[in-house]
């Protein structure tokens, strides 16, 4: 047997990263798989349904709130004290029991109005009450 010399032989002076790296990206990926399956609870849960799209396919009555506090009962403007009364008179009507009243107000009208006239509407008789809003990336009209 020949033994080289110790001329030829080279000492390995640098780390070989490829396998770290290559542990490192396995052990990425699946902590990338298992995360989502983590963060959601056991507990059995019936969600509710959303019914975005519902409000514009049935008839309702539109309440109306302006920043200056001008409100309108669908097409007929109202004054505030007057309110309840109208609301009460669309419920009122044949077939519009328990429909859906549909509160539309500025976004720059104070909250405190707002809440005033969802307890009126509500005090007049509306069992279904929803605001409206527009979806993100609707231009406003």
């Amino acid at each position: 047997m020949r033994r080289r010399s110790g001329a030829s032989s080279e000492l390995i002076t640098k780390v070989n990263v490829t396998p770290i790296i290559d542990v490192a990206l396995v052990l990425v990926i699946i902590l990338l798989v298992t995360a989502p399956m983590m963060s959601v609870s056991d507990l059995p849960v019936q969600l509710p349904e959303a019914r975005t799209r519902e409000a514009e396919d049935e008839r309702n009555v539109s309440v109306t709130i302006g920043t200056d506090g001008k409100m309108a009962v669908d097409d007929r403007q109202v004054a505030a004290a007057s309110l309840g009364a109208a609301v009460a008179e669309r419920l009122a009507q044949p077939g519009n029991d328990g429909v859906l009243v549909v509160v539309r107000a500025d976004t720059a009208t104070p909250y405190s109005e707002v809440r005033r006239a969802l307890d009126v509407i509500r005090h007049a008789g509306a069992k279904r009450i929803a605001i409206a809003t527009r979806q993100k990336g609707q231009l406003a009209p």
